[in-house]
């Protein structure tokens, strides 16, 4: 039997809800070579592997204690049999027939080491979910490649403009399997795909943004788990790329009366439900948010959990 020639892989974890509408979105792509599903199971407790199994996907499970960003993923790819991976959160759901095909195709370029899709929010996300992911670099709509060739090198860039540079999402991506074999995702507790991205520049390879390629995907933060995503953002920033994202009260302030701004224009012409409720939201929500981010920059949480790297997705 011959090798597809992409391989999905799938970290899950009772992800049941997720996958009955991720499998048949893949189900429909088409795509030259074809494509096989590669999932690892943290020991979920619901329909995951049953779902998993109907979709014909080879699964490993692993206890959940054993989950990593980076080294699960990696242990998931030795069983790949493709030339590209495709890496996916089980929560995405790619849109239209040809999500696959457009990040297989940037690799037409010899030189392209891995390639991220544009991911938008879901109709059915209440606004200020939406705004937070339209207003990420991974909504935009222009093409973006990016190398070395006229840096010198990742320590000639800022802090700010580093942080910018190795942007690499394992929401929706894909990277050459000959390549990843060479350089893995490291170990680390999150950030693994920012990570790669600065090791694969580094090395030479070419790192491509391919809007044509688009996914739905958003979280639903409270103003806690809000406060624990950007903490957590803040100190991956801090502490790999030396930039503190609110260094100041002063940036704070501003921070929040930007969100808040941002938040209020957006939902003044957005037509999604809950826009109403959206303005007495906003200033609680982007209040825990950007102050996350100023405890994340100054590392002021102690032990593990105050020194966690990353993004959580």
């Amino acid at each position: 039997m011959s090798a597809p020639r992409l391989s999905i892989l799938l970290p899950t974890y009772n992800g049941a809800d997720d996958l009955e509408r991720l499998l048949p979105a893949l189900a429909a792509q088409k795509v030259d070579g074809g494509f096989e599903i590669c999932a690892i199971d943290s020991s979920s407790t619901d329909r995951t592997r049953e779902l998993l199994a109907a979709a014909g996907a080879s699964i490993e499970v692993i206890q959940k204690s054993e989950f990593r960003h980076g080294a699960t993923r990696n242990r998931c790819a030795l069983r790949a049999r493709g030339e590209l991976l495709v890496f996916l959160s089980q929560d995405v759901v790619p849109e239209g027939t040809r999500f696959l095909a457009e990040l297989a195709n940037a690799f037409a370029d010899p030189r392209t080491a891995g390639a991220y899709g544009r991911v938008l929010p879901f109709e059915s996300d209440d606004p200020l979910t939406a705004r937070t992911v339209l207003d990420l670099p991974e909504a935009e709509e222009r093409e973006l490649v990016r190398d070395l060739d006229h840096v010198g090198g990742l320590h000639e860039l800022s802090g700010t403009e580093r942080a910018e540079f190795v942007r690499f999402n394992n929401v929706a991506s894909a990277i050459r399997a000959d390549v990843f074999r060479k350089l893995p995702f490291p170990d680390i507790a999150f950030g693994e795909d920012f990570a790669w991205a600065a090791r694969a520049l580094t090395a030479g390879w070419r790192i491509r943004f391919v809007p044509k390629a688009i996914a739905r995907h958003a979280h639903h933060y409270s103003p806690a788990k809000a406060y624990e995503r950007y903490r957590v953002d803040a100190a991956f920033h801090r502490l790999v790329h030396g930039h503190r994202l609110r260094p100041t009260l002063a940036s704070v302030a501003r921070g929040f009366a930007y969100e808040v701004a941002a938040d209020a224009r957006y939902l003044a012409r957005t037509e999604r439900r809950g826009k109403w409720s959206g303005f007495l939201r906003s200033p609680i929500l982007r209040g825990a948010q950007v102050l996350g981010q100023w405890v994340g920059s100054h590392g002021y949480a102690g032990g593990p959990r105050g020194e966690a790297t990353g993004r959580m997705r």
